[in-house]
């Protein structure tokens, strides 16, 4: 019996089968590891997910995108280490997920946690003895750059690209269903791309230039003005409560979302909370607002230009190129707030 497979919604079963109809029961002892099972209380939304600013009230955890990325590789590689490689790679994933990367001034690149994923695996007793039984060595599964099918840069499609953009888009924002997901997926096979590296790509132009569609409106999403806002403002108020002893950056790795929330919900910093939590829409400024807490900086652009058949769609569809085009600029000089200061 499996202490995280066995317990999950039906919906997320139905996914998982998509991206791998036959699920490597193999997995499942990694799975079910200490480390690995507290990331099933972080929601990959970055603390999106508790406001109404989002509509979004699905909670997939990063426990169920790393387990996700993991059947992507495994489905188009059958290799352990990489497949493990693909499951490890948010291990060091804290409460608000890219959130402590704004609290880290790491809002651009989204990265400043990734350094503390050997030492987690390396820490774990439980996931060393299963690497040491399967003869793998650490090295070879705690950094899936290593591997173009798990990571690669962007534009490229890779596994973990490729699925959080199809939960977010299934699960978060519903803007596809199951049939169109399975579509996109089915089409998908691995390719050489213009640096004859291998690199996942489809076959259908029609369905590629639907998927840039998709992912173009999703990366919007992820740097629009009520998310950098959002993410903007958590950091914050965890800085504030650092500052204040309530909360230290050790517990951001050790306790869950909710837990975090009482600690908010339970300081001075409730209100502003409140406020933020049952928000339906940010206020916007092109001169600074006075008197009030604003965010007023960019975020990291995420966008995907996949292969077509070995070469970028952009190249050989104009459709999705201009898609591509009018996501990328999208602006990020608004002044964002909401009508409340730290210091009310």
């Amino acid at each position: 019996m499996s202490k995280y497979y066995d317990n999950i919604s039906e919906e997320i079963k139905d996914y998982f089968k998509i991206l791998e109809p036959d699920f490597p029961e193999w997995l499942n002892e990694y799975i079910d590891t200490k480390e690995l099972l507290s990331q099933q209380y972080i929601s990959g939304t970055c603390g999106t997910i508790y406001s109404d600013l989002f509509e979004s009230d699905f909670f997939f955890s990063s426990l169920d995108h790393s387990i996700a990325v993991a059947l992507i590789v495994w489905h188009f590689t059958h290799d352990k280490k990489q497949t493990l490689s693909g499951l490890f790679h948010d291990i060091a994933t804290p409460v608000f997920k890219h959130c402590v990367d704004f609290l880290n001034g790491d809002y651009m690149t989204q990265e400043s946690t990734e350094d503390l994923t050997t030492e987690m695996i390396k820490n774990s007793k439980e996931i060393m003895t299963l690497l040491k039984r399967d003869k793998i060595n650490i090295e070879e599964v705690d950094n899936y750059h290593l591997y173009p099918i798990a990571d690669n840069d962007t534009p490229k499609l890779s596994a973990d690209r490729l699925e959080y953009s199809l939960s977010n888009a299934l699960f978060t924002y519903r803007l596809l269903d199951f049939e169109s997901i399975k579509e996109i997926y089915d089409d998908i096979e691995i390719q050489s791309n213009e640096e004859n590296e291998i690199e996942l790509g489809f076959r259908t132009k029609k369905i590629a230039r639907n998927f840039v569609k998709v992912t173009s409106r999703l990366s919007v999403i992820y740097r629009e003005d009520r998310t950098r806002y959002s993410m903007q403002l958590l950091a914050d108020i965890l800085k504030r409560l650092n500052n204040e002893n309530k909360i230290s950056k050790e517990d951001l790795y050790k306790l869950k979302e909710s837990d975090v929330i009482s600690i908010i919900e339970n300081s001075k910093y409730n209100n502003i909370f409140n406020i933020w939590k049952n928000a339906k829409k940010v206020k916007i400024s092109k001169k600074e607002p006075k008197d009030v807490y604003y965010v007023h900086h960019g975020a990291k652009v995420r966008y995907i230009d996949p292969l077509f058949n070995g070469k970028r769609i952009s190249k050989c569809c104009k459709i999705a190129n201009k898609l591509i085009e009018n996501n990328l600029a999208y602006g990020m000089n608004n002044y964002v707030y909401l009508d409340f200061n730290f210091n009310d």
